[in-house]
């Protein structure tokens, strides 16, 4: 809980944000200074000073897990890195397309991108998009260049050039709707200005955030200008990954379980215009699934 403290010196009083916290077995506390007034938009103040703390709190256990990670990762053989890589494409596959509506199921998934079997009485889009996917996550991982708009044009192509030929690779030159959703994604004319002020965006801020908000910013960004007609979200989650294994963060994976909880941090967040709503998601569900590597140096 957050409270009001003041503090007198002399004749002048002194005020203070003030939230007590248990860590172990003792009790700390995070202070802020207000000023010799409490300000008028103290309700804000009190909002942004408690979306401070927890931001810190998250990001000093997610660099701890990040650590045990790669300690971790290292002194694996070779062939432990590639059934892991493995492993995580067909899970990511799985949840990526499941959470836009693939009919697949993980085990239908799984034999297709590891045995190639393809699984009977399924829409022939469902496969080829998991076969494409798997394929784009792959070139994903080998890319080397930092992000830039060509890099996603030729992903989103390579995603969607088998079974939606007309829109691969292209930005869209329509309005679009996001069905059972508050938020309405911008008009067409405005994609040149806004991916510019994307890649600006990305670029100014690359060296000074922390990768996994970077992560979820970008995620968060891309897929509110959502500049295809399909395949926003995908090509969003494939930018996360690329900027998390960029920094050595290990990847996420977003179970299409959590499809409800997901999608709405993202409508709240791009409705509010309140991006802290989506980056305490996304921290949440990183640290919960990472959370074997959540353990004490």
């Amino acid at each position: 809980m957050v409270e009001i403290k003041q503090i007198k010196k002399g004749n002048k009083k002194y005020f203070y944000l003030v939230h007590s916290y248990r860590e172990g077995n003792s009790v700390k506390k995070k202070q802020v200074y207000l000023g010799e007034d409490i300000p008028k938009n103290i309700e804000s103040k009190k909002k942004d000073f408690m979306q401070e703390f927890y931001k810190e709190k998250f990001l000093i256990n997610i660099n701890n897990l990040r650590n045990n990670f790669n300690k971790e990762y290292k002194d694996l053989p070779i062939s432990a890195k590639k059934k892991s890589k493995d492993t995580f494409a067909v899970k990511f596959t799985y949840n990526t397309q499941r959470i836009e509506g693939s009919t697949l199921s993980l085990k239908d998934t799984a034999r297709l991108l590891e045995g190639g079997i393809t699984p009977s009485s399924k829409p022939i889009k469902d496969v080829k998009e998991a076969e494409a996917h798997k394929k784009v996550f792959f070139e994903m991982l080998d890319y080397e260049k930092d992000l830039n708009l060509q890099i996603i044009l030729k992903w989103h192509n390579e995603l969607m050039n088998q079974t939606a030929k007309d829109i691969a690779g292209k930005i869209r030159n329509h309005e679009v709707a996001i069905s059972q959703s508050k938020f309405k994604p911008p008009m067409h004319l405005e994609l040149d200005i806004l991916l510019k002020e994307f890649f600006d965006w990305y670029n100014k801020n690359k060296k000074d955030l922390h990768p996994v908000e970077l992560a979820a910013l970008a995620h968060l960004k891309f897929v509110t200008i959502h500049p295809f007609t399909d395949g926003n979200g995908r090509i969003s989650r494939l930018i996360m990954n690329f900027i998390l294994k960029k920094f050595n963060f290990p990847m996420l994976d977003i179970p299409y379980t959590k499809r409800s909880s997901y999608y709405n941090a993202l409508e709240r967040s791009q409705v509010n215009q309140n991006e802290n709503i989506f980056i305490q998601w996304f921290f949440r569900r990183y640290l919960v699934e990472h959370k074997r590597y959540l353990k004490n140096n």
